[in-house]
């Protein structure tokens, strides 16, 4: 499955739900649904500006999300116009695509793992416990699926 690295807090509030703009200075032609990952560095004066002062998951993949489409944005007011669903700060506003997202969910068991740059190709790591693993995935379906317990 692809998976993309996203820094605190802006993992968060895409699998909230809030943020549904993902801004990247590079286009790509992946439609579907692809796992949030949040990488280690912390953006936190962006968590400052957001209000956002909470313990942050770091270093896992914490959710998904669907992309259905890419908004190319030509001027900065473009970009502006949209502020209130990429929550981008005026310094990282120079991007030129916008990934739309919908159908974010988290992860109540965040799945350690390294990020890479761009989207990557996940498979589930190999751990000696498989039935584990397979444990979560399970529970996490149930959860989603059967009763939000």
């Amino acid at each position: 499955m692809k998976c993309l690295s996203v820094s605190q807090p802006f993992a968060d509030l895409i699998i909230s739900g809030k943020k549904t703009i993902e801004l990247r200075n590079w286009n790509t032609n992946f439609r579907g649904e692809f796992l949030i990952h949040s990488p280690l560095k912390i953006r936190t004066d962006d968590a400052k500006r957001l209000k956002m002062n909470k313990k942050f998951v770091t270093g896992a993949i914490i959710g998904k999300a669907q992309l259905y489409d890419v908004k190319k944005y030509n001027t900065v007011k473009e970009i502006k116009l949209d502020q209130k669903f990429h929550f981008a700060s005026k310094k990282f506003q120079n991007k030129t695509f916008g990934f739309i997202l919908k159908d974010a969910k988290s992860f109540r068991i965040p799945i350690p793992l390294k990020g890479q740059l761009g989207f990557f190709d996940v498979t589930i790591p190999k751990i000696k416990n498989k039935k584990i693993v397979s444990e979560i995935i399970d529970e996490e379906y149930r959860y989603q699926w059967i009763g939000h317990h």
